[in-house]
């Protein structure tokens, strides 16, 4: 796995830390109190971010759609590091450069035709429950009000993205009853079971795979990610031989935020966070630069 690979929540090479707002005293959208700050940050989004991409392939409309136009299935590091790189944006950047993000995302979404308001809709709601869930499996600390709290949160990165903010799940109760709602439009299809295994096993260069830990580390946060699913979920794509327990996928996870929270602080901070502690003078700018 190469460093501009890693899912968000790791420090990565895609951004280059001289490139964002080091200077504007502006917290963007969420700030340094948020609970998307906290979550979005912990070693658990690693996994919860997995967790979406297996959830949100189930609809095949949606996939169908993003099938149609996208080479995911062939480059499924491109899409991790762009799906990394626009959260980390919105989470920690300026009001300006979350803006600026997001209207990149949605020029993008119109021209290949992915912004249906119903699409967009699932594939929110499919990442806030699943770094929601993730959060929550592993270990991390949370009450139910913030939970409830993040959900509420999170209507600002739906209105971002386009969609229809009125239709948006404010509470744990409303996302859930939602993914009830829709469940019988969600369908295992070949696409969906393609997107499962392609996301399990990426390809990797050789070197990368034979001379790193790299295949079985990756092994690892997937096939957790995948476990972390509700059962009716993981029937859905009948994969034999993939996780189908609950406490098994819920002691992966917690094994996983344990070891990540053992590497230091300043090599899991992405960019995006670095420079919005140094705006807002949470750390000394020599600190975060070693950091970012």
């Amino acid at each position: 796995m190469t460093e501009t690979s890693r899912p968000t929540g790791f420090r990565s090479g895609f951004t280059q830390l001289e490139s964002l707002d080091q200077a504007t005293a502006d917290p963007g959208y969420f700030g340094p109190d948020s609970l998307s700050w906290r979550v979005h940050h912990d070693p658990a989004s690693v996994v919860g971010g997995i967790r979406a991409l297996a959830l949100q392939s189930l609809h095949p409309q949606v996939m169908l759609g993003f099938d149609r136009v996208t080479d995911a299935r062939d480059d499924p590091w491109g899409r991790l590091s762009r799906t990394g790189k626009y959260v980390n944006q919105i989470t920690y950047g300026t009001v300006v450069e979350a803006d600026a993000a997001s209207e990149r995302v949605r020029r993008v979404h119109g021209a290949l035709g992915l912004d249906r308001p119903e699409w967009l809709l699932w594939v929110h709601c499919g990442a806030v429950d699943s770094w929601l869930e993730g959060h929550r499996r592993s270990g991390a600390p949370m009450t139910d009000d913030e939970a409830d709290r993040y959900v509420e949160e999170q209507v600002v990165a739906a209105r971002l993205v386009g969609c229809a903010v009125d239709d948006v799940p404010r509470t744990v109760d409303e996302l859930h009853a939602y993914l009830r709602d829709v469940r019988p439009e969600l369908e295992g299809t070949a696409q969906a079971r393609d997107a499962v295994r392609s996301l399990i096993w990426p390809p990797m260069q050789p070197k990368v795979e034979w001379l790193t830990p790299a295949r079985p580390a990756w092994t690892t946060f997937a096939l957790t990610g995948f476990g972390l699913l509700p059962r009716w979920a993981r029937r859905m794509f009948a994969l034999p031989g993939l996780p189908t327990t609950d406490l098994s996928a819920s002691l992966s996870a917690r094994a996983i935020r344990t070891a990540l929270l053992a590497v230091p602080e300043s090599r899991r901070t992405n960019p995006h966070l670095t420079a919005a502690r140094m705006r807002l003078g949470l750390v000394e700018p020599d600190d975060a630069r070693d950091a970012g």
